[in-house]
């Protein structure tokens, strides 16, 4: 059975760091790739960044350039996205995520092109 579990989430000021971790476990083989989203309320779901696991390859949305960074340790089988520098809008549930298959064909930042989620952890940032 296929299952993320993120965590990591919290309440933070603004300025503040938070690293999420996402622990995966059922695939037969590490995926190739692996993503990062969040859904603040009101708001669709958005990427935030991706990473090719294999090669290390990173994809950042504007929002995220500069400040976050994703990582992941295939020992571990674990994807980490280390937050930094913390804005209020950052506030959202925020959800990992890898494709059914070893890549995509539109958007590696697009939420449709990933079937398997997280249960999503929630980051709240105050000013």
């Amino acid at each position: 059975q296929v299952q993320l579990q993120e965590s990591g989430g919290g309440s933070v000021q603004a300025g503040g760091s938070l690293r999420l971790s996402c622990t995966v476990s059922g695939f037969t083989s590490t995926k190739n790739l692996m993503a990062w989203f969040r859904q603040a309320p009101g708001k669709e779901r958005e990427g935030v960044a991706a990473i090719y696991t294999n090669g290390g390859d990173t994809w950042y949305a504007n929002a995220a350039k500069g400040r976050f960074t994703i990582a992941h340790d295939n020992a571990k089988k674990t994807l980490y996205l280390q937050m930094g520098s913390l804005k209020p809008e950052d506030t959202a549930i925020y959800y990992c995520a890898a494709p059914l298959h070893e890549g995509v064909a539109g958007s590696l930042l697009d939420p449709d092109e990933y079937t398997y989620w997280g249960p999503g952890t929630q980051v709240t940032v105050s000013s």
